[in-house]
């Protein structure tokens, strides 16, 4: 009994495992959320009053990428409020991954939808007015790089993340130790720092500028040439490279929430740490917590007098584990 209230009594401390570049991924977002919203209104707008079906029908598709942004903003905000959550056993870390994948599966049912309308269009051509459609697709286009480059930063920045934790306890029991301890990290894998829910956000952007450039390229060769199947031929092209970006984000992303080994280096290094001195790594967990912040759960078999505080300083050296509990177990 006395050692289960010790268990719960030890003091508090902090599951905060957000990404170095939460507080800007959230800014940025919400920053394209405002630019695509302008165009959105100004493209429905503009329709209704010059009578442009077309402007109007860019302005709603437009509206859909506001949305799938929508969501990675409200994810990082959410995860933000409640990163002291104690709900959260492990904090609000995957919440981005959870989005991201959401997200994913969104991008996923567009590019099915791009793929349908051009498949019947490729055998059922439609009028269409050229000057406007390629216009449209240009401001279009314009608005998507402007986004893409205001996400583009903080997709692509890698910066070492610097993490306040400092947890030390130990539980003893009769031949086994136990220690519970987060402690700094950085991380070399690219990764164990990658934001799936800024790369969602940029892969939206990114998909709707390529399927724009493609369908302007479709239409100028329709127009200046009358090749009519140039035009639906673009938007299976677009929709092949769309859903192949969302596979990728559905993988990488899921991976992270069923909490697959998220480094095979990682994995080495702590099995380097733990049994460089003759003793036997038993058992080994290792998942994602967030971006930059690695869980392990590390049982260890040895014949010496060790506790856990000798392979907490074996592991400090391993980076990106900020979160880490050590049981050790005597040899027979």
């Amino acid at each position: 009994m006395s050692g289960s209230m010790a268990a719960i009594e030890q003091p508090a401390h902090r599951h905060v495992f957000l990404g170095d570049m939460h507080g800007e991924n959230e800014r940025r977002t919400w920053a394209v959320i405002l630019l695509c919203a302008v165009m959105m209104l100004a493209e429905i707008g503009g329709g209704l009053m010059f009578g442009s079906v077309a402007l109007v029908a860019d302005g709603l598709h437009m509206s859909t990428h506001a949305g799938a942004l929508l969501l990675a903003a409200l994810a990082y905000t959410y995860a933000r409020r409640h990163a002291e959550d104690a709900r959260f056993t492990f904090g609000t870390g995957k919440l981005g991954d959870l989005a991201g994948y959401t997200s994913a599966i969104v991008l996923a049912m567009i590019a099915l939808l791009i793929g349908w309308t051009a498949v019947e269009r490729l055998f059922a051509p439609v009028a269409i007015d050229y000057a406007q459609a390629i216009a449209i697709a240009g401001a279009g286009l314009l608005v998507n790089l402007a986004s893409a480059w205001l996400l583009g930063g903080a997709a692509h920045h890698h910066h070492h993340a610097s993490h306040d934790h400092g947890h030390d306890d130990a539980h003893h029991h009769a031949h086994d130790q136990h220690d519970h301890h987060h402690h700094d990290g950085h991380h070399h894998d690219h990764d164990a720092h990658r934001d799936h829910n800024m790369r969602a956000a940029f892969v939206h952007v990114a998909a709707d500028a390529a399927v724009s450039v493609l369908v302007i390229g479709g239409l100028a060769l329709a127009w200046g040439f009358g090749w009519r199947w140039m035009d639906p031929l673009a938007g299976i092209v677009g929709a092949v490279v769309i859903a192949n970006w969302a596979y990728g984000l559905v993988r990488d992303a899921g991976a992270v929430l069923l909490d697959m080994n998220p480094d095979a280096r990682t994995t080495q290094a702590i099995r380097r740490a733990v049994e460089g001195d003759g003793d036997r790594l038993a058992d080994l967990h290792l998942w994602r917590l967030g971006p930059g912040h690695f869980g392990a759960i590390v049982s260890v078999v040895t014949g010496e007098p060790r506790d856990a505080a000798f392979y907490r300083t074996r592991l400090a050296s391993v980076p990106a584990l900020s979160h880490l509990t050590i049981e050790v177990q005597r040899a027979a």
